[in-house]
Order: structure tokens, then C-alpha cells, then sequence
């Protein structure tokens, strides 16, 4: 019954026009996985961009466009960070936006990160929110006038690796859960990868991400569940990546690995490397050359889900 209440209640926040305006939260307060109470707080900063950090309780923010412009493609938006913070609005509100322009409904995750008090262990929250996320919104497809099997996850740098990570580990949902939600899927049917940590074993890894995941010192285990091009099989999704070559905090090399583990297991993927462009990119907006990124993605998007160029 408890489920059934939280259920009726997070309905009523989907309510009117109010979409991408309220926090729906994944899970009610007392069946938050992974969790334990803590006297952390959530901390927003905001300077040029929106910065979260120390996320308590895992959140959607669902963004749909019109009806009459829908395609009835999703998205579950994955922001980056070094999994120590969320650029907020950099790699989330406004990648929602742009999807919505394009008739693109985007639920933008607020994900637990790895280093907060309040997980029990420390690698399984953002992994266990993105999979919630995908399931969420597989569950309110009709409502949310969503195509269930055309739902993807998009993820930047860290996010990214999250979003890869959700795209290697997933299931076909439990019948028998007492939540209707965990009878979902959470495989994602595409993934749009921008500027992604991948790998956690080899020389072009990124440290700083492994090191706030996993720790200084993670088990060659987990090292090699956490590293996505290991655990590509014939059914990852399709998959879109995007990298700069000069990107010196994650490597291009990060994505190429992925590419590669693609192909060998005869997965469709599309990959753009600019020359130019750095690290966390978000829109390229002003970059002439760069920002051409989000307009090849979107054809992706459309061809990969109707076969239709």
C-alpha cells in the first residue's frame, strides 16, 4: 500500500503544465536502495553554471515537448562531473531543452554520487538511479505520450560513463516486484555517448572518475565491471559517440575503445571526432564547426529508431 500511495502522489506532480519544473523523485523516502541517513546535505552552487553536489535523494526533472511535436523518442539525461558533482543545467537542463526543440521528450536525472556519507556501498548508486530513471520512464510512456521501445540514455564525460554503464548492465525488469516500476526494463534502446569516460584500466583512463566511483585502490573486479568496453555484448544498444581529439581530461582514446568493442560484437554505432574542442563541450554553442554535433546526433536519433535517413 505504501508503494500504491507514493505512486498516486508522484502523479500528482505530473500534473498541468508543471513538467520539468519539480524534483519526481525515484524512489519513496523509505525504499531508497543503497541508502542510509546521514547528516549530509545537498549542496546547489550556482556561477556561470548550476553545480549539485552531495545529492541525498536520486530525481527526475521530466521535460515534454508538445504533443503535436512529439516523436515519441526519450531520452534520460545523465550530467557530468568527475561523479563528485552534476553540472546541472551545462549537461542537463539545457541539453533537455534542445531535445524538446526537436520534439525529443528528456528526463534529466539528479543521481546520487559515489563519495556521499549516505550510500551503503559506494560504487551502486549512480547505476541503481540510472537503471530507476530508464524503468520510470518506460513506466509512464503512454502517459507521457513516450514510444516505450524507443527510450535512450545520453550521458557527458562521467555521465557518459554512467550512461555506458546502463547500457552493459541491464535486465528485462522483475514480474513479480511489488513496485510496478522494477517490472520495467531498464535496457536503454540507444545510447548517445558525448565526450565519455570509458575504460578504468588502461594508461587513458580518467583518474579522477575512477578514483571518485570506485576509490584509490578498487578490486581488478570492479575495475573491470566498471570499465564499459569490457562488457559490450551483441545486445548493448546502438550507440552515438562524440569526442574532441584534443580533449586532454578524457582522452579520445576513451571512445574509439568503445567503438571498437562495438564493432567486434556487430553493434550499430556512429562515431564524430572533432579536432578541435576540448573537454566538456556541452551544445558547442558559438563553436561553428563543434556545434554541429547536436544537429548529426539527432538524425542519428530519428534514423536509428525509424530506419529512415
Amino acid at each position: 500500500m505504501k508503494v500504491n500511495v507514493w505512486m498516486l502522489f508522484a502523479a500528482c506532480l505530473l500534473t498541468g503544465n508543471l513538467y520539468g519544473q519539480k524534483m519526481i523523485p525515484l524512489w519513496p523516502d523509505d525504499a531508497i536502495p543503497n541508502y542510509q541517513k546521514s547528516d549530509e546535505k545537498e549542496v546547489r552552487t550556482e556561477k556561470d553554471i548550476v553545480i549539485l553536489s552531495k545529492v541525498q535523494k536520486p530525481a527526475i526533472s521530466v521535460f515534454l515537448p508538445a504533443k503535436k511535436n512529439a516523436t515519441g523518442e526519450a531520452v534520460v539525461v545523465c550530467p557530468g562531473g568527475g561523479y563528485q558533482v552534476l553540472a546541472w543545467d551545462w549537461e542537463g537542463i539545457d541539453i533537455a531543452k534542445w531535445l524538446n526543440s526537436r520534439g525529443i521528450a528528456a528526463v534529466v536525472l539528479k543521481y546520487r554520487l559515489p563519495q556521499s556519507q549516505s550510500n551503503v556501498v559506494q560504487d551502486k548508486s549512480p547505476l541503481l538511479d540510472a537503471q530507476r530513471a530508464i524503468r520510470y520512464t518506460r513506466y509512464h510512456a503512454r502517459e507521457w505520450n513516450i514510444d516505450p521501445s524507443k527510450i535512450g540514455i545520453m550521458g557527458f564525460s562521467a555521465g557518459g560513463h554512467l550512461a555506458s554503464t546502463a547500457g552493459t548492465h541491464f535486465d528485462g525488469g522483475d514480474p513479480g516486484a511489488g513496485d510496478p516500476v522494477d517490472r520495467m526494463s531498464c535496457r536503454p534502446d540507444f545510447m548517445v555517448l558525448a565526450y565519455p569516460v570509458i575504460t578504468f584500466e588502461k594508461e587513458v583512463m580518467h583518474k579522477g572518475s575512477r578514483d571518485a566511483l570506485l576509490g584509490e585502490h578498487p578490486s581488478k573486479k570492479l575495475i573491470l565491471y566498471y570499465s564499459g568496453e569490457l562488457n559490450v555484448t551483441p545486445e548493448t544498444p546502438p550507440t552515438f559517440l562524440v569526442h574532441a581529439a584534443d580533449d586532454i581530461s578524457v582522452p579520445v582514446q576513451n571512445s574509439i575503445l568503445f567503438f571498437e568493442a562495438l564493432k567486434r560484437n556487430k553493434v550499430s554505432v556512429e562515431m564524430h571526432i572533432f579536432p578541435e574542442g576540448g573537454h566538456g563541450f556541452s551544445l558547442a554553442i558559438g563553436d561553428e564547426h563543434l556545434s554541429q554535433w547536436t544537429d548529426l546526433c539527432l538524425h542519428w536519433i530519428h534514423w536509428i529508431n525509424t530506419g529512415k535517413k
